[in-house]
């Protein structure tokens, strides 16, 4: 069989946030060096930074500081967070947005003084949320791709990766097997370095924010390969998930944070306030109470005419909400919505995985060779993101990553030769829905939705989740059996269909997996079985590995390396 073969120095998966910060840093610290970014759709254009509506998280103001934003991020994760990742995260976030906007253009929002604007956000104790208007992602993702370009950089575009390919020996990565979606061909690009940045992305659940095209290949690509993935029970639901029907992708598109926490209102169906019986916080509670408070009106049979609840801004003054939330407004009208003057539904809605690929502070793993960076990483959130560290986790790692990368191919410049078998035995799995009869995909992607956003979402109890269990192998035998009808390869959305179905199963399985076995409530995590949090000073995370073809799952103890509960990092 003839395969197409490139050879890059270094291998960038994904073109959002982490992609593209690691290609600016690995060619600014060796330009020499060849760099290829490699993208399911367009660069720039793709990819879950770019719709990031909120803003970046960093201590800049006078009465902040990097200690405080530490401990907000160490208190939101439930004790779960890796101290050494949270502490890089909080520091090097100051450095990251100086560098956004002197080095590579980015505009801000400004104080009358001059000083830059920062916003509240749920579950923070300082008003830090750098943004533009709420339209962050588009500016970060815009001057970022402006700069690659500029570079020179090499794109493939329209090619998703497929498997990670080790060497013979299985102790290192040689490089990565992928399909161009143009002509459905089959490429391998041999690599020194490989960086995973493709995003996560929950769209196993019926209500979700990312685009179609994220489904967490990343992660099933590391499930495949054998790598230990932390804290995949921890899905965030984003409370406020535009509610515009049953049949349209608009449905579960966020409508940001800032709203809550400029004093927007949560009502019932029954157009009462109801957040202050569930957190004194009311609104601005994390963004893992507040789901859970709106899926509770909900199943009490207090629910909007779509089955959600609504968000009211009208009472700020509509004139003041169309000023600071232009993005917002429009979007909701686009949907024949007022936002500013009347009330808006919103359901919670599948929006982030904290979970992901176990990796360090430098952004290594533990297959030589291979990187990791932004939402295909696990450890930096622990139990709860808080809103605004997820586009600053993304810029911060993948600049660390592009520098390792740089200095890890100058120390190693030996290319290293793939198992060929293992290239043919990937080519084949991934040829067989080409082969087979055309199954249903859409009922088997409706299955999944239900499946999971029933048993395996915000709320969750040994019963939903041991029938979860038994779904999903059913899902996946049955999409191992469907095929697509056809061997046409070009551009064959049905094939592209049927692998990203493949990736949301695998990762599904395993969450199933992971939120069975943890037994106490934290943080995305609430089983009503254990609605009690256990012992902190006892915390733990799971690990889970493909063996064979079982997830195998194993307890790690957290290491409080800075701090630990009932501590602080803040003078008293």
């Amino acid at each position: 069989m003839s395969i197409k073969r490139l050879s890059t120095d270094i291998l960038i998966l994904g073109s959002g946030g982490a992609g593209l910060f690691a290609a600016l840093h690995a060619h600014q610290q060796a330009p020499e060096l060849s760099i290829t970014v490699a993208v399911k759709g367009l660069l720039g254009k793709c990819g879950c930074t770019r719709m990031v509506q909120g803003g970046y998280n960093v201590a800049l103001a006078t009465g902040d500081s990097v200690e405080r934003h530490f401990m907000d991020t160490i208190e939101g994760s439930k004790w779960l967070s890796n101290q050494d990742l949270a502490w890089t995260l909080v520091t090097k976030s100051v450095e990251r947005i100086h560098e956004l906007e002197n080095e590579l253009g980015c505009f801000f929002d400004r104080n009358p003084d001059g000083t830059v604007h920062q916003k509240a956000f749920a579950g923070q104790t300082f008003d830090r949320t750098v943004h533009k208007g709420d339209l962050t992602g588009i500016e970060i993702i815009n001057r970022l791709a402006e700069q690659v370009w500029s570079r020179g950089i090499n794109r493939l575009e329209e090619h998703r990766a497929v498997d990670l390919i080790k060497t013979a020996d299985g102790k290192s990565l040689a490089g990565v097997l992928m399909i161009d979606m143009r002509s459905g061909e089959f490429v391998f690009v041999q690599a020194k370095a490989v960086l995973l940045a493709t995003g996560g992305g929950p769209t196993m659940y019926r209500f979700h924010t990312p685009s179609g095209d994220k489904s967490c290949d990343g992660l099933a690509m590391a499930l495949r390969a054998g790598l230990p993935l932390r804290d995949m029970e921890m899905v965030q639901f984003h409370p406020t998930g535009l509610l515009a029907g049953t049949h349209t992708r608009m449905t579960g598109t966020v409508l940001e944070e800032g709203l809550r926490g400029a004093g927007g209102w949560l009502l019932n169906g029954n157009k009462e306030r109801f957040m202050a019986n569930y957190d004194p916080r009311e609104e601005r509670a994390t963004r893992d109470i507040v789901s859970r408070s709106i899926f509770s009106e909900m199943r009490a049979g207090r629910k909007t005419p779509n089955g959600g609840a609504y968000i009211q801004m009208s009472h700020l003054g509509p004139e003041k909400v169309r000023k600071q939330f232009k993005g917002m407004v429009d979007r909701c009208a686009d949907c024949g919505f007022d936002l500013a003057g009347d009330l808006v539904e919103v359901v919670p809605t599948a929006h982030y995985m904290m979970g992901g690929l176990v990796f360090r502070p430098d952004c290594t793993t533990h297959l030589t060779g291979l990187f990791a960076a932004g939402e295909d990483t696990g450890g930096v959130h622990g139990a709860n993101r808080l809103g605004g560290n997820g586009v600053a986790n993304s810029t911060v790692f993948g600049g660390i990553a592009g520098d390792s990368m740089a200095q890890w191919v100058k120390d190693s410049p030996a290319e290293r030769a793939p198992d060929e078998a293992a290239i043919m035995r990937s080519i084949a799995a991934h040829e067989a829905p080409l082969k087979q009869p055309s199954g249903d995909l859409e009922a088997i992607r409706e299955a999944l939705y239900e499946c999971m956003w029933t048993d395996v979402g915000i709320l969750r109890d040994a019963a939903g989740l041991t029938r979860a269990q038994a779904k999903l192998a059913e899902l996946d035998a049955e999409l191992s059996s469907a095929g697509v009808g056809t061997e046409d390869r070009s551009f064959n959305l049905t094939w592209h269909d049927w692998l990203n179905l493949k990736s949301l199963v695998s990762v599904s399985k395993v969450i199933a997996k992971a939120a069975l076995a943890r037994e106490d409530s934290r943080g995305a995590h609430f089983r009503e079985d254990f609605p009690s949090t256990s012992d902190l000073e006892a915390s733990s995370y799971t690990v889970a590995r493909l063996v064979g073809e079982e997830i195998v799952l194993a307890r790690e103890a957290v290491q409080f390396s800075r701090v630990r509960p009932g501590e602080s990092l803040l003078e008293a």
